[in-house]
């Protein structure tokens, strides 16, 4: 068994986001897929899966092929921002704090 490349390595992950948000409209999956990556994700490692996703071909959820590749979505991700503020905990804030 081989080990994964960098690329597919990345696919997976973005994959794996894909699971996370496929429950939602389409729309805002894709909104919330681009959301993600260009929050977390490094510049490097988003023109890395740009740049392998037409060789990729099946392999990539075709949710993650429309959030990198139709420009910036339209919709509004599910995902709330997250608020620093202390007084506001709870109001808005993302699932991730």
């Amino acid at each position: 068994m081989s080990a994964l490349t960098s690329d597919e390595k990345l696919v997976r992950m973005a994959n794996q986001i894909a699971t996370f948000f496929r429950s939602y409209p389409d729309e805002e999956a894709v909104a919330g897929i681009h959301k993600h990556v260009v929050a977390f994700w490094t510049p490097k490692m988003l023109a890395s899966l740009e740049a392998c996703l037409p060789a990729m071909g099946a392999r990539v959820d075709p949710l993650v092929v429309r959030a990198m590749c139709d420009g910036k979505p339209e919709a509004e991700s599910p995902v709330r921002p997250a608020t620093r503020d202390p007084q506001k905990l709870g109001e808005g804030a993302s699932d991730a704090g």
